[in-house]
């Protein structure tokens, strides 16, 4: 096994995230029909399965809505992170996305603790969303 973090992979549905993320714009997909915004990128909206829909730009804040931290890194990439927190964070426009919180120890983050994207570039390709905490 690679001792090399894995990348996401990007695909048709995705790029538009990812090229925004490569310019530290955090952008999920909204829905035209009824203003549902949404994560995981869909060709349907799960609210009202409109396949109509636009990439918008959110503000990146949130809160921590569950997180855990790692002690062991099952990656052999990950090894010289732990421990790490891999936290729900619910974005103040509705999705609920998969990240990490840096920028502070991993027994200082808890549930609704207020958070802000962070960007952490990976390659020329991709740029990481990762969030830190903010002020209330």
């Amino acid at each position: 096994m690679s001792e090399e973090k894995p990348t996401p992979v990007i695909n048709a549905d995705t790029r538009p995230f990812w090229e925004a993320c490569r310019n530290r714009i955090l952008k999920f997909q909204k829905c035209r029909a009824c203003g549902h915004v949404r994560w995981p990128a869909a060709y349907l909206c799960p609210e009202c399965h409109s396949l109509d829909t636009l990439w918008v730009p959110v503000s990146g804040k949130g809160t921590v809505f569950s997180y855990v931290v790692y002690h062991v890194a099952y990656h052999p990439g990950f090894l010289s992170d732990v421990p790490y927190v891999v936290a729900l964070v619910d974005l103040d426009e509705g999705p609920r996305f998969l990240s990490n919180i840096t920028g502070c120890s991993p027994d200082e983050v808890y549930c609704d603790m207020p958070v802000e994207v962070a960007w952490e570039d990976r390659s020329a390709e991709v740029t990481l969303p990762k969030f830190r905490p903010r002020e209330a």
